[in-house]
């Protein structure tokens, strides 16, 4: 299906998605007739693909996404659309109008315990074992928010006023009467929504973790470990905070921390952060901030594809789109124009200025891409970056060479007060 949206672009004939990214009937029935498939197998596939992010729709207009250009060579893509997937079981087989969306809410945060339980018996577990530990998890849930009512005196009636006494909550094991009758076809929807997928095989009376679904428990039991494990103890701050924290470790205790502070909230909040923090006026968060993103890895795309129209984060953004799309991390530069590229010089400039020596600095001159001092000072003036006075004015306090720190001077005084 995606790559039929693929090819509809390349033909001129485009699918264009209704609000909301649902397809049309026109481009339902033109794919029906295209692929051999039913108008309801298209929509079925259409809404999978877009949630394997193999489909992206921008707008008014669908197109292809990284991980469908990344299929058939990279592995790890595969495996990481279906854990997106996998945790979107709830929208690829939407629960029946008939049940009450506050119980199919908690028969979704009741899944992973379900899910570590078929996990640990490594093999079938019958539905009866299974429905009892739902009812035990949603009778918790309850119990958490305060919902289950205290029990009436034997000579009240069952109707009687709101008790003002101090609830008394019933064993784990003893189920509200009204979970007994609402959570069987709960469970049902759940455990065929999760086989949908492909985390589990349904057999009569019983279900089973096939291997990719137990391995996608093991995956988020080790984000789980990640995230009470972190080094440093930045798991709580902010990424402002936490970038901070790590600009003083190596590379590899620095993704440590990065894997433990993402682990420990939404994949979308840790992204909005992130860039919020790579916006700000320190040049080396910034970078940091493109560094956590790495580990983000797929989920930060969409967000970093939108950053690469903002000036001061597109070189980071674009560099991070090459790498993530394939491309040798020693060679993502040459995605830059040459006024990218020199922004990105003074940027780094700036982050080596304010957090590191002066000897750093000097040495930074040799990574620019002009060949020459004076054909870097001539691109530097006319880049526009806001920290070119400050880079210029540090770089010639730092130069040992008389010569070469007066040009740099000169060249300050001249971005200072606007002159040629």
């Amino acid at each position: 299906m995606a790559r039929w949206a693929d090819a509809t672009r390349h033909h001129g004939t485009s699918v264009h998605p209704l609000a909301g990214g649902a397809l049309s009937e026109e481009a339902t029935e033109r794919a029906a007739t295209d692929l051999d498939l039913t108008p309801e197998q298209v929509r079925t596939d259409w809404d999978t693909a877009r949630l394997a992010g193999l489909i992206e729709v921008h707008g008014s207009t669908a197109r292809p996404g990284w991980r469908l250009r990344a299929w058939d060579r990279d592995d790890s893509a595969v495996l990481r659309g279906w854990v997106a997937l996998f945790d979107a079981w709830s929208l690829v087989h939407p629960a029946p109008s008939g049940l009450a969306p506050a119980a199919v809410a908690e028969v979704i945060e009741a899944v992973p315990q379900l899910l570590s339980f078929l996990q640990l018996s490594a093999g079938p577990v019958p539905v009866p074992q299974l429905l009892d530990l739902l009812e035990q998890r949603v009778t918790e849930l309850r119990e958490e928010r305060c919902e289950i009512p205290a029990p009436q005196p034997a000579s009240a009636p069952h109707t009687s006023a709101p008790h003002t006494s101090a609830p008394h909550t019933p064993a784990p094991h003893t189920p509200e009467p009204r979970a007994q009758t609402e959570l069987p076809p709960l469970l049902d929807w759940a455990l065929g929504a999760l086989a949908a997928v492909g985390a589990l095989t349904l057999s009569p009376g019983q279900a089973t973790l096939t291997p990719l679904g137990s391995w996608a428990v093991w995956v988020k039991l080790e984000q789980i470990i990640v995230a009470a494990q972190s080094p440093a103890g930045n798991i709580e701050q902010s990424a402002d905070a936490m970038l901070r924290g790590c600009a003083r470790l190596r590379p590899n205790a620095a993704r440590a921390e990065y894997r433990a502070w993402l682990a420990a909230r939404p994949a979308s909040t840790a992204v909005t952060e992130l860039l919020d923090t790579a916006r700000g006026d320190d040049a080396l968060l910034r970078g940091l901030a493109f560094e956590a993103l790495r580990v983000v890895g797929a989920p930060a795309e969409p967000e970093v594809r939108t950053a690469a129209q903002d000036a001061s984060l597109r070189p980071y953004a674009l560099m991070w789109l090459a790498e993530h799309e394939g491309a040798d991390p020693e060679e993502v530069h040459a995605v830059l124009t040459r006024d990218e590229a020199t922004w990105l010089w003074i940027d780094t400039a700036a982050a080596v200025a304010d957090h590191g020596e002066s000897a750093l600095l000097v040495r930074h001159l040799e990574s620019a891409v002009q060949p020459t001092v004076p054909a870097l000072l001539q691109e530097v003036r006319a880049v526009g970056h806001p920290r070119t006075v400050q880079v210029l004015v540090a770089l010639a306090a730092a130069h040992p060479d008389p010569a070469l720190a007066k040009a740099v001077r000169r060249a300050a005084f001249q971005v200072h007060t606007g002159g040629a």
